[in-house]
């Protein structure tokens, strides 16, 4: 690895100045802990640029002196001896960048389906965990003289409200690049394995100390002990539930296998904000009742009978504090929303989802999650693993649906305009689909990503979300709850989420 060392402007670290190990917290580590051979846990997106690529050293420089604003970057995982506890982020000091920034080219005509067949191509393989969890590939070929830029990077290292991963610390508001001071990049060793150790047994021994502090700390207000009680009875109360009411069985769902297809889909953020305003919704409400639409199509071209059936997606909230915008690491909860997709009418429907995610937003099942992300952190590893499984088990939902809201505003990247981004999520185990949906400069990305074998055709499900939105636009029955305005529902009376 020596010739690796000689590519990175970096000074070797002197002994006191290398850094601490960084813990993953509970979340992080659950995302590795669900990574199976077939069920990759890295996120991403796909950046398409005006003009022609930048030079390749020129590129390189640029993200070589941005890295100095996400170290985390030029990390990598080690694991707790012994499996103890949760992994640590370290220095990798055999870091190349050479390794993660790749050059790619389309075939002719560079179209937009042959931009999809490229990413689902790279999706599909496993990051390497013995180097840092991301790659980032520059792709020329595109029609119109355009660019493309593909980032992958692991969901335990960058999740997509943190708001920092690589792509958006390469970007600017304005077409000259900011001028970043970095500090030279600082080799640091990688702690011994001893360390490691230390630090591990260290921390399963500071487990029972923290408990004990807790419960002390409640006992002297004995109004928190009634209050956790009745916390932590209600969660076990509401998992019962989840457990005891499965998904539907769909096509959507069984096994995978490592092999991805990838659809993208564009929308007019305004158009969306339309439909919004005149139905006292939220923008998230209407790409659910979007989404929600395009499944009762797909479903029924398969021959699903949606009479009485209602889709249960996994829809993740952010529970970052507005202070700890701009760092790394996954804060989140998880919320299992029930689309209608019984309902014939778009309107309706829209209105369906808009009354159910209110509540969720204030019902036991988001206190749980939060409960349990909480109580996590104490968790031994076995007991972690076991949880996530539970979190992720396709009895409980049928398909990921991520909204994450992004700038109104131009980007650029060494004076290239940014045109579009699309979000790229991941497959669990037995999941055969996720849609991630992204809002740029105007405009909603929807970026649907499938098994090759269960989802041959993407396409036609991506394209049912523009004739989804086309029918809410259309549909302009009076503003009202679900049940007026000559609803033709069917199927469950019940418009509450499934506690």
């Amino acid at each position: 690895m020596a010739e690796d060392r000689k590519t990175d402007s970096a000074r070797p670290a002197k002994p006191s100045q290398r850094r601490a190990p960084h813990q993953l917290n509970a979340t992080d580590a659950s995302f590795l802990l669900q990574e199976r051979e077939n069920a990759h846990m890295h996120i991403g997106g796909v950046a398409v640029f005006e003009g022609p690529a930048p030079d390749h050293d020129r590129l390189r420089a640029h993200i070589e002196r941005r890295l100095s604003l996400v170290p985390r970057f030029r990390q990598k995982l080690a694991d707790a001896p012994l499996g103890l506890t949760r992994p640590w982020w370290i220095d990798d000091p055999d870091f190349n960048l050479d390794y993660h920034l790749r050059r790619s080219s389309l075939p002719r005509p560079g179209g937009r389906r042959q931009l999809e067949t490229l990413v689902g191509r790279l999706f599909s393989q496993r990051l390497d965990r013995d180097r840092p969890l991301w790659e980032m590939y520059l792709v020329e070929g595109l029609e119109d003289g355009q660019f493309a830029l593909i980032t992958k990077a692991h969901h335990a290292l960058v999740d997509g409200i943190s708001g920092v991963d690589l792509a958006s610390v390469i970007l600017d508001i304005a077409p000259e690049p900011a001028d970043i001071q970095a500090e030279p990049w600082v080799r640091h060793p990688g702690p011994p394995r001893a360390e490691l150790l230390a630090r591990a047994v260290s921390d399963v021994l500071r487990t029972p100390l923290a408990l004990a502090q807790e419960a002390t700390s409640q006992l002297l207000y004995p109004s928190r002990i009634r209050h956790r009680w009745r916390t932590l009875t209600r969660t076990a109360g509401t998992l019962g539930s989840q457990l005891l009411d499965p998904a539907p069985v769909l096509p959507l769902n069984g096994p995978i296998g490592p092999h991805r297809r990838f659809a993208a889909r564009h929308i007019s953020l305004d158009e969306v904000k339309d439909v919004k305003e005149r139905e006292s919704a939220t923008v998230n409400d209407v790409v659910l009742a979007i989404v929600t639409g395009a499944l009762r199509d797909w479903l029924e071209s398969h021959g699903v009978d949606t009479e009485s059936l209602e889709v249960r997606a996994l829809v993740p909230v952010n529970r970052r504090p507005a202070g700890e915008r701009g760092l790394l690491g996954n804060r989140l909860a998880v919320l299992r929303a029930s689309l209608p997709v019984f309902e014939t009418s778009a309107t309706q429907r829209l209105r369906m989802v808009r009354d159910r995610m209110k509540e969720l937003k204030h019902s036991r099942q988001l206190a749980a999650a939060e409960t349990i992300v909480g109580l996590s952190g104490f968790a031994p590893l076995t007991i972690l693993a076991q949880a996530s499984r539970l979190n992720f088990s396709t009895r409980l939902f049928n398909l990921i649906v991520t909204n994450v809201p992004g700038p109104q505003l131009p980007l650029y990247l060494l004076g290239r305009e940014l045109e579009s981004i699309a979000p790229v999520a991941f497959l669990p185990t037995d999941h055969g689909l996720s849609i991630a949906i992204f809002s740029y400069n105007g405009t909603i990305t929807f970026g649907l990503l499938g098994d090759y074998e269960r989802m041959g055709d993407i396409d036609e499900l991506a394209d049912a979300l523009e004739v989804s939105l086309q029918e809410l636009r259309a549909d302009g029955q009076p503003a009202g709850g679900p049940g007026s305005g000559g609803s033709r529902a069917r199927g469950p009376k019940r418009t509450a989420p499934v506690a």
